[in-house]
């Protein structure tokens, strides 16, 4: 099993949860951020090795990339070529994970998840998604690896996708998160669990869903060094 976390992104509590986490998904300086950040943090994670993934998003910092944008497959394409090269021009990356609503259009959305998987693939790397949407769907067709990810610290609904943010219980607490995490590692159907960095309390949420993850007997390792 991997533990990743959505870091890079001027949350405040990135040194804490690198410390805990085998891989990062490294914000390109767009949705939140900087260029500066988004390159001490990849350093970072070079220094502690952390593994390094790009984590393009749309260029909304008012609304943290998390507000959908309605740009064409092509817009996104160039969207996320540029982040992710900029990323790897200073750290070898390992894999590509969409960002907030940029995410959850390529989740649903064939031709937006094809965009994505076609700039990994140029990047000789797989993309991060969730098991039964469509960027998983995507990498199969580019022939690139696709790495399933569940979310320790969100709730889910029916379908498997996250739950809106303004749904009440929609982010858990450190407790219930631990939980979820040990759950989604023992079913057997996930490669990685995600924690969010931005989320308040995100260093505890962490600490607590790493101890939970080694009580439980779980391995965790990095995604393509492993």
């Amino acid at each position: 099993m991997n533990l990743n976390a959505d870091l890079g992104e001027g949350a405040g509590a990135d040194e804490a949860i690198l410390g805990l986490v085998d891989s990062a998904n490294v914000a390109c300086g767009l949705h939140a951020g900087s260029a500066s950040i988004s390159i001490a943090t990849a350093w970072r994670c070079v220094e502690l090795g952390v593994e390094v993934g790009a984590h393009p998003g749309y260029d909304d910092r008012a609304g943290f990339g998390r507000v959908e944008r309605a740009l064409s497959p092509a817009e996104i394409e160039a969207l996320v070529a540029f982040q992710v090269a900029g990323l790897a021009a200073v750290v070898p990356i390992a894999y590509v994970k969409a960002h907030g609503a940029l995410y959850h259009r390529c989740q649903q959305d064939a031709a937006a998840a094809d965009a994505l998987a076609r700039v990994a693939k140029k990047h000789g790397v797989g993309v991060l998604g969730q098991p039964g949407f469509e960027i998983l769907a995507a990498a199969e067709r580019a022939g690139i690896p696709a790495y399933r990810e569940g979310y320790a610290d969100r709730l889910t609904m029916p379908d498997g996708s996250l739950a809106p943010r303004t749904q009440a219980g929609a982010v858990l607490d450190p407790a219930a998160a631990a939980r979820q995490a040990v759950l989604l590692a023992e079913s057997g159907r996930f490669d990685t669990i995600c924690i969010h960095g931005d989320t308040k309390g995100a260093a505890k949420v962490a600490s607590t869903v790493r101890q939970a993850l080694r009580d439980a007997g779980v391995e965790t390792r990095q995604l393509v060094g492993r």
